[in-house]
Order: structure tokens, then sequence, then C-alpha cells
């Protein structure tokens, strides 16, 4: 009958669009210009965070594993909590131009302080029997010459403070430590309310900082300790709007650099979850 193979005809014809939209991610990767890395300056980096990958390569190997695990352009929402920072920006947008526009869980330092409420409604617009990838965490400079906390930017003559919240909330537990200062309820004031949330949260890593060999080193290692517990709960609680399709959960340490060098991250978790936030698996970025 007319209405059988008008049912055929759309069947056939959403199977040819899945299709299309899976070879798109790889259509995607390969019609991007690669920039390749500077040599000595990559040397830096790895010294500094061994295992980092350049952003390219990052959601060249991300897209590889979500795509084995059924991702593609049309049925994946993006999220991110990632600092305000506009060099925070580059890794949304490079990930954004496979998935499409992503929706913002983050705050100051990268913080997840859209919370429970932002989860839920990030999850309620995960397409319908569709995934979610989540990339999530701190950041930090490293200017052409190494020098760690810092980064040039486009149009300032000097290097400036990356993560500028960061650095003052670190400041803010190192004067604590030291006894120069009290601790400040600035978290009760909401007009710096992110700020005092920031200082709260690192001060349980005061001692770590204290210890590094090299504190602004440490600092995005602390930072992400502190976002990827809270994060971890805000998905446990959020688990119920998870749809059929997974959410990957992508947490690390973003690294921002001047115009003339790459930007990188490094990969401390990449976990599959089952739509009851149940782990699957516990994946490697090779």
């Amino acid at each position: 009958s007319d209405s059988n193979s008008s049912t055929t005809d759309t069947d056939t014809t959403a199977g040819i669009t899945e299709k299309a939209q899976e070879l798109k991610l790889i259509q995607l990767l390969s019609s991007k210009k690669i920039e390749e890395p500077n040599p000595e300056f990559d040397a830096i980096v790895q010294k500094v965070y061994p295992g980092a990958l350049t952003n390219h390569d990052l959601i060249t190997k991300t897209t590889s594993k979500l795509e084995s695990k059924g991702f593609t352009t049309s049925n994946t929402l993006l999220a991110t909590s990632l600092c305000c920072d506009e060099l925070a920006r580059q890794l949304e947008m490079e990930f954004g131009s496979i998935f499409g526009k992503n929706f913002n869980l983050g705050g100051l330092a990268g913080f997840p302080f859209a919370g429970n409420t932002g989860f839920g409604a990030m999850s309620a617009h995960i397409p319908d029997a569709g995934c979610c990838l989540l990339v999530y965490g701190p950041h930090v400079g490293i200017t052409a010459d190494g020098t760690v906390g810092k980064v040039e930017r486009a149009g300032i003559r000097k290097a400036d403070s990356c993560c500028g919240s960061a650095i003052a909330a670190s400041n803010y537990v190192q004067g604590i430590t030291s006894g120069t200062i009290g601790i400040s309820m600035n978290v009760q004031s909401f007009t710096d309310f992110q700020q005092g949330v920031v200082q709260e949260l690192i001060l349980p890593h005061g001692k770590a900082l204290e210890d590094a060999p090299n504190r602004m080193e440490q600092l995005p290692r602390s930072l992400y300790e502190s976002q990827d517990l809270l994060m971890l709960e805000i998905v446990k609680k959020g688990s119920a709007g998870i749809r059929s399709g997974g959410l990957v959960m992508l947490g690390g340490i973003q690294i921002n650099t001047g115009p003339a060098t790459l930007d990188y991250f490094l990969p401390m978790r990449f976990d599959y979850l089952d739509e009851e936030g149940n782990l699957v698996e516990s994946m490697e970025l090779d």
C-alpha cells in the first residue's frame, strides 16, 4: 500500500541520514588544517604536564572513541564546565565545530557553578535516545619561555596571569597557612560570590600547594581534584536525566598558551557512563 511504501521510504531516508551523520565526524576532522606543535615548546609542556595533548589530538582521539560508543554529530549534546576566561573558549569552539554549540555549566576557574539545577536543564536538552559529552576542568597558562601560571595574550604587552581566579585563591590560601590573614567570609558576598567559593574549595589543598616544588604547576592539579569530586556528585544526583546513549566525562587540565603556540589538554578522566549513571568503561585516549 502507499502507506507502507511511505513508511519504508522514511525508514530508508532516516538510515541514510544517520549514516551520513556518522561519516560527518570523520570528514569534519579530516578536512581541518592540522597545525604541528612547535617541538621546543612541546617539550616544555610535556616536562610540566606529561601526557598533555594538543587540542587537535585530543579531539581526534576523543571523537574516535565516541564513535565506537554510538556518538554522532546529530545525537550528541556538548556540555562544558570551563573557566570564564576567553582563552578557555578555544577548546569549546574546537569541540563545537564537531558537535555544535555547548551548554555551559562552568564559572570562575572552571568550577561547575550551574550545579544540580544546571545539569538537570542541560540533560533535558540531550536529543531523544542521545548522548552527552561533558568536558570540564581548570586551566593554566604557560608562556613561550615556560613560565607556568602566566600567558601571552593578543594585544597585551606583558604576560598575564592564567588562571587569575585560581592564583588569587592560591594567594588567599597561602596567607591563611602562613598566618598572615584570617579566613574570609566573602563567600557570602553576592558581588564576588564565585571567587569566594573558589577560595573555600581550594582550602583543603593548602598543604599540597605548600609542599609542591612549584606551586603554580600544582595549582591546576589541586583545582581539578576539587572540581572532579563536585562533578561526580552532580552527575550522580542528575543521572536520571541521562539518555539511553550515555554520557562521557572528559575531565582534565586545559593548558592555554600564547598566540604563536598551540593549546593543550591534560586528560585525567575519560569515563563512559550508561543511562543510569553507572560506570561502563574508563577509557584511554590512545
